[in-house]
C-alpha cells in the first residue's frame, strides 16, 4: 500500500467516525469530552491540585503539569514542522483560529501522557480512569471533526513516548526542582 493509499484510507476512515449535522445526544457527549483535554482546563486543575492537594498528589500535580507543558510545546513544533491541515468543517473554531494543524493530536498525546503517568504513579483507580479516557477523548476529536485518525495514533505515539521519558527523568526532576514537589 502506498502513501496516497493510506491517506486515502485514513481521510475515508476519520469520515465515517464523524458526527457532523447531528443534534444528538452523541453529538454532545462528543463535544464535551473533545473538550476534556485542553490544556488550559488540565493546567487549571493541576494549579490546583498542587495547591491544594495531600503530599502524595502535590508531587504528581508537579510532574504532570511539567508534562502538560512541555508536551504542549513539543506537539506545537511537531505541528509547525509538519504543518498539516485540520479536516474541514465548523466545529472547534477556536482549535482552527489558534492551531490550524492538525498532525500529531495534541489532545491524544496529552490523554496518552496522562495515563502513562498515572500507570507509573498510580493510585491504580486513577489510572484506570485515565486509560479509559484516553480513547474516548481522543476518538471525540474525531467525531467532532477537528483530528483525522491518523494525527490520533500519532498524538498518542507521541504521548506514551513522553509519558515514560517524565518517568525516567522523575528523579532528577524532583532533586533538581524541589520547591514544585
Amino acid at each position: 500500500m502506498n502513501w496516497q493509499s493510506l491517506l486515502k484510507l485514513d481521510y475515508q476512515t476519520s469520515l465515517r467516525l464523524r458526527l457532523d449535522n447531528q443534534r444528538s445526544l452523541w453529538r454532545r457527549l462528543a463535544a464535551i469530552l473533545a473538550h476534556s483535554g485542553d490544556s488550559w482546563f488540565w493546567m487549571i486543575g493541576l494549579v490546583l491540585l498542587w495547591l491544594l492537594g495531600s503530599p502524595g498528589w502535590h508531587a504528581r500535580a508537579a510532574l504532570y503539569a511539567l508534562g502538560v507543558g512541555g508536551l504542549a510545546l513539543l506537539v506545537f513544533a511537531i505541528k509547525f514542522t509538519i504543518r498539516r491541515p485540520r479536516p474541514a468543517g465548523d466545529w472547534g473554531a477556536i482549535y482552527r483560529n489558534t492551531d490550524p494543524h492538525s498532525f500529531p493530536s495534541g489532545h491524544a498525546a496529552r490523554a496518552a501522557m496522562l495515563a502513562v503517568l498515572a500507570i507509573g504513579t498510580g493510585p491504580l483507580w486513577y489510572a484506570v480512569l485515565l486509560v479509559v479516557w484516553l480513547p474516548v477523548v481522543s476518538l471525540a476529536r474525531v467525531a467532532m471533526g477537528v483530528h483525522y485518525l491518523s494525527d490520533i495514533i500519532a498524538g498518542i505515539a507521541v504521548g506514551v513516548l513522553a509519558g515514560l521519558c517524565l518517568l525516567a527523568i522523575q528523579p532528577l526532576l524532583v532533586l533538581y526542582l524541589k520547591f514544585l514537589f
